[in-house]
């Protein structure tokens, strides 16, 4: 019994070879506590803490409840659970390979041969048949003991990939509640486009009717009847791509919730205004969008695993100690299996060295090394994409701002061109074809600011995205 626990008192004590993971090294002044993001427009974010559930400023509850829905039932999550499922079994793994193997086992044996079956000397008569019984019941145990950490290092690979994995099921997470948005603002957009091309056709077709009274009375040519015809089929036709796109984009929000086609053309079908978002924007700071980005909590922990790696591979080229014990009962009889007379163990301990192995385990050494610098650079990779990603982002958001201001300007100053057109109508200044291209003027604006509006709002779920908002346990 001491000299088990001397072994086991190794066992804990033992060196653990292979670099000790500190974090990574610095990549970017932006990761500094102090730091601020480059392109953000004071006027339209503000440092504070952004919303996990950035949607529920939207203030849209069918847009909350499609969100939900995906991140409940999309096959990307689920898929991305599973992997998350996978690793924590791994972990367990690895940390079981740690302890000692116990089997049980049980043998019985009943020979009843012919004679010199055996090739055994005979003795007697010739014919004199061979019988022979034996049973045994026991226990078998082997332990690697772990002297240089090689398994501790395994673990803590392990460890580290299914931290990986948890962070790749919240980056389709972002992703997932991020697109959703994105298409529900396209439909809403789509929607909008479609009924003010009904609105224009309409007009159009008002114009035609009044030119062809003017052609048939000598007032008008037949050049200007054949041109407002040709723009009001123009018009009509650009009626069926729109309502294509609306088809499109409520099968793309079926397959991102995870249903079937056509699962919300019920409760979308009718138009809706786009979602509004905040007046100012909560974007944090750049350090904390790196700590909360999935993708970058990803590759840091990809390099943990790396850096453990190592130390697996190093320990392979140091000997390896195992003891393998075993107990049985047993004998002739079968009562021999519960009789502690018949008790019979057996301490095999076994020390195995690769010495000599060519300079394989320095390859492996290698390998893992380069692996542990391939997945810094790819961590280096990451901190810099999401930097580039969230000021890019800011910078697109705050333009697509000044272009939607002007929008509304140009909305404004057409619907009063159109007012002015119908007042001189009303007094007979005009012809009333006039007083209808104002208004198609003023309609037609009225779908560039729509157009403005939609990359808007977009260029804000890009943004969350950036920040790397909408994954759960934030």
């Amino acid at each position: 019994m001491t000299r088990y626990l001397i072994l086991a008192s190794l066992a804990l004590t033992g060196c653990t070879v292979g670099p000790d993971y500190a974090g990574p090294r610095p990549v970017a002044s932006a990761e500094r506590p102090d730091a601020t993001f480059r392109r953000a427009d004071p006027l339209l974010t503000s440092p504070q803490p952004p919303l996990a559930k950035w949607w529920e400023a939207m203030s849209d509850p069918l847009l909350t409840t499609l969100i939900e829905r995906g991140l409940a039932a999309s096959p990307d999550v689920a898929a991305a659970e599973s992997r998350v499922r996978k690793a924590r079994a791994a972990v367990r793994e690895q940390r079981a390979n740690r302890l000692p193997s116990v089997s049980a086992t049980g043998t019985a044996i009943v020979a009843d041969l012919p004679p010199g079956s055996l090739a055994l000397p005979t003795q007697g008569q010739q014919d004199d048949r061979i019988k022979a019984e034996f049973y045994n019941v026991g226990l078998d145990a082997s332990w690697e003991i772990d002297f240089f950490g090689g398994r501790r290092r395994a673990a803590q690979s392990a460890a580290a990939q299914a931290d990986a994995a948890e962070a790749q099921l919240a980056d389709a997470q972002v992703r997932l509640s991020a697109e959703i948005a994105s298409n529900y603002v396209t439909l809403r957009e789509l929607q909008q486009r479609l009924g003010l091309a009904r609105q224009s056709a309409a007009l159009q077709a008002s114009a035609l009717t009044l030119l062809e009274q003017r052609e048939s009375r000598g007032a008008s040519s037949v050049d200007d009847v054949v041109r407002l015809r040709t723009e009001l089929n123009r018009t009509q036709g650009s009626l069926l791509p729109l309502e294509g796109q609306i088809a499109v984009t409520l099968d793309q929000l079926a397959l991102l919730t995870g249903d079937e086609p056509g699962a919300h053309d019920a409760a979308l079908a009718a138009p809706s205004a786009i979602p509004t978002i905040p007046a100012s924007v909560t974007i944090g700071d750049p350090a904390a969008m790196l700590r909360r980005r999935p993708d970058v909590r990803a590759a840091e922990r990809q390099l943990a695993a790396a850096t453990a790696q190592i130390g697996v591979d190093v320990a392979r080229q140091f000997p390896s100690v195992s003891i393998m014990g075993i107990i049985g009962l047993g004998g002739p009889n079968i009562g021999d299996v519960v009789d502690t007379d018949s008790v019979s163990t057996l301490l095999l301990p076994r020390i195995n060295w690769s010495f000599l192995d060519f300079g394989r385990n320095r390859a492996r050494v290698d390998q893992s090394r380069a692996g542990r610098d391939e997945a810094e650079s790819q961590y280096r990779k990451a901190v810099l994409a999401a930097l580039s990603d969230a000021e890019t982002s800011l910078s697109r958001f705050g333009n697509l701002r000044a272009n939607l201001l002007s929008a509304y300007r140009n909305v404004e100053g057409a619907r009063r061109s159109a007012r002015f057109a119908a007042e001189r109508y009303d007094r007979g200044v005009v012809p009333m074809t006039s007083s209808i291209e104002a208004q198609r003027a003023a309609v037609a604006a009225e779908g560039t600011r729509i157009e403005a509006q939609g990359q808007f709002v977009r260029s804000y779920v890009a943004l969350q995205k950036a920040l790397g908002l909408g994954w759960r346990d934030q």
